[in-house]
């Protein structure tokens, strides 16, 4: 069964009200991983045909943040560190699987392996990172909700 994590209302990456975001909506799809399906449009080229690799990358942080969240959904955590490998142009106008592993949590720390895969399962890039539970004045406390994260029924993005 998939369990839908929750959207923010102004994240770049899974914003859904934020009009310049990438809106992507994110399933739990085992124990340890964390996917979201995305089809790129133009307005976020860098050459022509191919996604801008800060767009890559910022796909690629998202969905290894959100992988350290299964189980707590208010679990934030920071990117400490992201190595990414771009092993080919990640194209527009495909529907792409983002795909997020969670490799270990040892207290503070965790690391994530992050992906985008093209249809037939090729992998355009991927990151491996190292998380860290935000410093304490970082950190929100009250209505989350309120504040805009929540699950979001399906088709709002």
């Amino acid at each position: 069964m998939l369990v839908k994590q929750p959207n923010s209302s102004s994240c770049f990456v899974c914003g859904l009200d934020n009009p310049v975001g990438l809106r992507l909506e994110f399933y739990e799809t085992g124990p340890d991983e964390v996917t979201a399906h995305y089809t790129p449009g133009k307005e976020y080229e860098g050459y022509p045909g191919v996604l801008h690799g800060g767009i890559v990358a910022s796909i690629l942080d998202e969905v290894g943040g959100r992988v350290v969240m299964i189980g707590n959904h208010t679990g934030f955590m920071m990117t400490a560190k992201m190595d990414v490998k771009y092993r080919m142009p990640t194209p527009i106008g495909t529907r792409l699987a983002v795909v997020g592993r969670r490799l270990r949590r040892r207290g503070r720390l965790a690391v994530a392996h992050a992906e985008i895969q093209l249809p037939d399962g090729s992998v355009t890039a991927e990151a491996e990172l190292t998380l860290s539970e935000l410093p304490t004045e970082f950190r929100v406390d009250g209505d989350l909700e309120a504040l805009g994260w929540k699950v979001y029924p399906d088709g709002e993005a």
